[in-house]
């Protein structure tokens, strides 16, 4: 075996988050009896990304965004209504709807039986784990880090640190990072001295920066894993 531990992302690499965030979206707006208005969940995506990224940078926590990104929106589109109510039914929606990708419960029915995995994610704890309790997805794991629960988000070190803890310090050189996002998994497994690869079925741009490997298809990792 190549890698004999695998760090798996969640959104956009195993689970279907566009999904479950348009589901999750138009479901708390109606909730609050706000009629859904013409650009409203595209200025919502651009306004969350961009707060996402700060995650990234470190200048914000992932609960942080969690009602900020619906009072921004709000305020740009003259809506009145409780944006703390509209998030907690948001959450709520994050973990009841959209699920796995094609060929994703497969893959981890393979890949546990010969290898250590654990689930990091950037995400805010109660979403997580209710996808994970929904899909049935903690026997897979042998441990699971969230940026919401830890205070610490990818890419920085201090999240694999976490992770590495809870797997036992594995050894790095047998470890592989595996996710979507170039700026949170592939940096951050760079940075971390750990190899990657790029999960990226519809970019055909090169990337920056570059992992080890890139696939376009969940079913070409089991044979990187083994080698």
């Amino acid at each position: 075996m190549r890698y004999t531990t695998l760090l798996f992302d969640l959104d956009h690499t195993l689970f279907d988050f566009d999904t479950s965030e348009t589901e999750a979206f138009t479901a708390a707006l109606a909730g609050a009896g706000i009629k859904l208005g013409d650009g409203y969940h595209e200025r919502f995506v651009s306004i969350n990304r961009a707060l996402w990224r700060r995650v990234e940078a470190g200048e914000l926590t992932p609960n942080d965004v969690r009602v900020v990104r619906f009072e921004r929106l709000f305020g740009e589109v003259g809506v009145d209504a409780n944006a703390h109510r509209v998030a907690d039914d948001y959450l709520i929606g994050l973990g009841a709807y959209g699920g796995l990708y094609p060929g994703a419960r497969s893959l981890l029915d393979e890949l546990s039986d010969v290898a250590s995995l654990a689930l990091v994610s950037n995400g805010i704890g109660q979403v997580v784990r209710d996808k994970v309790e929904r899909l049935n997805l903690d026997r897979y794991f042998k441990a699971i880090v969230i940026s919401g629960e830890i205070g610490i988000a990818k890419p920085h070190p201090g999240f694999f640190d976490v992770a590495f803890e809870r797997l036992g310090h594995p050894d790095k050189s047998t470890t592989l990072m595996i996710g979507d996002s170039l700026a949170s998994d592939i940096q951050g497994g760079i940075d971390y001295g750990i190899e990657t690869c790029w999960y990226a079925p519809d970019i055909e741009a090169e990337p920056t920066p570059a992992p080890t490997y890139r696939v376009g298809n969940l079913t070409e990792i089991p044979a990187l894993v083994r080698g």
